[in-house]
């Protein structure tokens, strides 16, 4: 039978004295925060009999910090699991008790978004979402700051001069590689077509000029129709899809550049054979997967949200504990390249 691990073999694997896990233990008196961290991490390697006792002391000595997030379309695949890589990064930190209160906005529209913001201002001491650019959007961030709350624009970039940080993806990088996969995929130059969610959606736009820069540069060739707005909706992308289809014969590619990919998908395996119209979307998700692996996706791009929400709530945190005034600027992640070949 294993011998069960003492206070002595606890103190040489933290390389502290026995005295100090002694306090530690019994909190008889102030011990430093990192001596805590210590111990608590030497007891888990360990497996020490105590280590819910330590995890409690490094808790009652830390500062608590509650975190805001706004997201929006709760019944997307996507957005849950965003939703629960931040709760994984905020529940990792181990040097504050951290909190994260998650909420989507019932709709796209400025008014809600900005309603989330401001409700989020009042709960949380730092604050981000995803949201359109807009006006009241800055106003309400600017509210925020007035206040001493620091928001951060996640994905899509908005409030651009007031927000702390944008981070996600270099969406100007995001359509050119887009662009890339199809000039390079398809054989015989024709008509091309691009989706985005709104007018409002920064990322999109910027997505939308990559994506057109790489054409005119590389592949002119091809022509790229007027861009569609799809809302971000499976139904409204489906319906357009198969018009474009029974419009434009020659139509060789679409790029869906926000939400929607699945009516595309959906429009092109009732109309076309896999691989006929290549179709290049954002976020691997169950639908993209499914569709590069029956080659009606050429290429997915895809944001890496583990190491987003670590980032992401590294800066929240750091805003809050050493906040410094002004604008930090943006921060990318790299994205992540998903074909039929690599599921």
């Amino acid at each position: 039978m294993a011998r069960r691990p003492t206070i002595k073999d606890l103190a040489r694997e933290a390389g502290v004295s026995a005295a100090t896990v002694d306090r530690v233990l019994n909190g008889r008196s102030r011990v430093r925060d990192e001596t805590i961290r210590k111990v608590a991490g030497a007891a888990h390697r360990i497996g020490f009999h105590a280590q819910a006792l330590i995890d409690r002391r490094l808790g009652q000595s830390l500062d608590e910090v509650t975190l805001g997030f706004v997201l929006h379309k709760e019944r997307q695949e996507f957005y849950q699991n965003f939703a629960r890589e931040i709760d994984r990064a905020v529940q990792a930190r181990t040097d504050v008790r951290g909190r994260a209160i998650i909420r989507f906005a019932p709709s796209q529209s400025p008014g809600d978004f900005a309603g989330q913001l401001r409700d989020m201002g009042r709960r949380a001491q730092a604050v981000a979402g995803s949201a359109v650019n807009h006006p009241e959007l800055t106003r309400a961030v600017q509210e925020l700051k007035d206040g001493g709350i620091a928001t951060f624009a996640v994905l899509n970039d908005f409030a651009l001069g007031v927000r702390q940080n944008y981070l996600g993806l270099n969406n100007i990088k995001v359509g050119r590689i887009a662009a890339w996969q199809l000039a390079t995929q398809i054989h015989a130059p024709g008509k091309l077509a691009v989706f985005v969610g709104g007018s409002r959606w920064h990322g999109h736009e910027l997505r939308e000029t990559g994506f057109r820069s790489y054409f005119r540069e590389y592949a002119p060739a091809f022509e790229v129709l007027d861009t569609l707005v799809n809302l971000e909706t499976r139904q409204l992308t489906y319906e357009a899809t198969l018009a474009l289809l029974a419009r434009h014969p020659d139509l060789r590619g679409i790029y869906v550049a926000g939400g929607g990919m699945e009516g595309a998908i959906a429009a092109l395996r009732e109309a076309r054979p896999p691989g006929k119209v290549a179709l290049v979307v954002n976020e691997l998700t169950a639908a993209s997967q499914a569709a590069l692996s029956e080659r009606y996706v050429s290429m997915a791009i895809s944001t890496p949200l583990p190491e987003l929400c670590r980032t992401l709530v590294d800066l929240m945190i750091a805003s809050v504990l050493t906040p410094t005034p002004g604008i930090v600027g943006q921060s990318f992640v790299e994205p992540q390249i998903h074909v039929p070949e690599s599921v």
